[in-house]
């Protein structure tokens, strides 16, 4: 093709064309092979090309592939919601599918502010949420995220909804130990209550383990009870973003299980159908889902494509793949192990300043001086240049924001499909040895 009119993240850039997937590796037509190290975007969570699931969503195509939500039902959208209601926790039982993880948690916001509409309460009508802090990329998501640079071109149409640090030990707001700080930066949340108006809140909405924004910034171990117990104690909702988080990434079916909370409200994605299609979830428990019973009896919000059934069927057959296949199980120990692989990284090499995560949900941030902890220059593009040099070495690895300003600060995510093996991790490490070695090199 002499021109391209397809729109890609750079216009002018050239990129690989994509062939084929088989497990954690990508092949494309000049024939070089990826090590999917990032699983695309922390999505291609069972890896590519499994059988099981491209036969489930044959059989579905040879029936129906869509129907539009107002006038029908199908199996595959009932039997989905069914599996989702016994795979995660406590009482969140109520699915509505979309088809991004933008749309998911914009539709939990939604949901939260419906909650109070419903009870008669029209003034509640914020969702607070965290600086370095990602939520999606239509503006009501946007609005939530704290994600600075990505907040910077569309700020005069968004709302203030970031109020408060996020848990980022590694830079520590208030130069304390976690051991000692006695969760401060949950505290925060309480002042900002006080300050707007418990009256005016809908919910409070975070990422259990901050992803695009901070690099796999996973908080000390009773934070989330912190705040859990201040949104209960203030009448808020709490909304976990389990878009990049949930479906098995931590260890668990929803991180928020790896600090002994139950959201209000869930939003999910990206693993959820595992890249096989298009489809996300903002699921709601029995408590949010009362009022909207006993009042409109309608959630609104809705997509064309909601409830497709041709991507409700792949998102079934790949949480009945996980189950099956005991993968949930095995993350915590391969993230264990490939923590400690990254951690032996870090002491060969001095620009690396922190490595953090959860299960098979890791960053890495890189700093100029590891006493000091200070950020490469901006315009060095560190994180750029990291991912570019993986990639000629044919490993993939995800980009992310670092810094507590949310501007400097560069690091990057590994998260590989949640089946790769231990070998498999071994040969991850190495190339991301060669990456580092390079970046060294050319560092002089």
């Amino acid at each position: 093709m002499d021109h391209s009119f397809l729109i890609k993240p750079m216009l002018d850039d050239i990129y690989p064309v994509i062939d084929y997937g088989k497990g954690i590796y990508l092949f494309d037509t000049d024939g070089n092979k990826y090590l999917d190290a990032a699983s695309g975007a922390v999505t291609a969570n069972i890896g590519h090309g499994v059988p099981e699931i491209i036969e489930a969503m044959n059989e579905q195509a040879k029936k129906v592939s869509f129907v539009y939500r107002s006038q029908f039902t199908s199996d595959a959208a009932e039997n989905l919601a069914s599996k989702l209601a016994g795979m995660l926790p406590g009482d969140l039982n109520w699915c509505f599918f979309v088809n991004s993880g933008s749309e998911a948690t914009e539709t939990a916001m939604k949901m939260a502010i419906q909650y109070w509409q419903e009870q008669g309460v029209q003034t509640k009508s914020k969702v607070l949420s965290r600086w370095v802090s990602y939520h999606g990329i239509t503006l009501g998501a946007l609005s939530m995220s704290g994600h600075t640079s990505r907040r910077a071109r569309f700020v005069p149409l968004l709302e203030d909804f970031p109020v408060i640090h996020p848990p980022y030990c590694y830079r520590c707001p208030y130069n304390l130990e976690s051991t000692s700080c006695n969760y401060l930066c949950a505290h925060e949340l309480e002042t900002a209550i006080r300050r707007i108006g418990a009256n005016q809140i809908a919910a409070f909405i975070a990422e259990p383990v901050i992803g695009a924004a901070g690099g796999a910034i996973a908080p000390p171990p009773d934070y989330y009870k912190v705040l859990k117990k201040i949104c209960e104690d203030y009448d808020i909702l709490f909304i976990a973003d389990e878009v990049m988080t949930g479906c098995g990434r931590t260890g668990t079916m929803l991180a928020c299980e790896q600090w002994g909370i139950t959201p209000d409200i869930v939003a999910l994605g990206k693993g959820m159908g595992a890249g096989y299609a298009s489809i996300a979830a903002a699921i709601a428990s029995e408590k949010v889902i009362k009022p909207i019973l006993a009042g409109t009896k309608a959630v609104m919000s809705g997509h064309t494509l909601s409830a497709n059934p041709q991507a409700c069927a792949a998102a079934l057959a790949v949480l009945e793949y996980l189950e099956d296949n005991n993968i949930i199980q095995e993350v915590e120990r391969k993230g264990v192990y490939l923590k400690d692989q990254l951690k032996n990284l870090q002491r060969l090499f001095p620009f690396i300043g922190d490595v953090r995560g959860k299960g098979l949900l890791l960053g890495i941030e890189f700093v100029q001086n590891a006493v000091s902890k200070t950020p490469y220059p901006r315009n060095e593009m560190v994180t750029q240049k990291m991912v570019e040099i993986a990639k000629k070495k044919g490993l993939l690895v995800y980009p992310a924001g670092a810094g507590l300003d949310g501007i400097n600060g560069d690091s990057i995510i590994i998260s590989p499909p949640l089946t790769i093996t231990k070998q498999e991790i071994n040969e991850l490490v190495d190339l991301l040895k060669e990456t580092f070695q390079d970046f060294h090199n050319q560092a002089g």
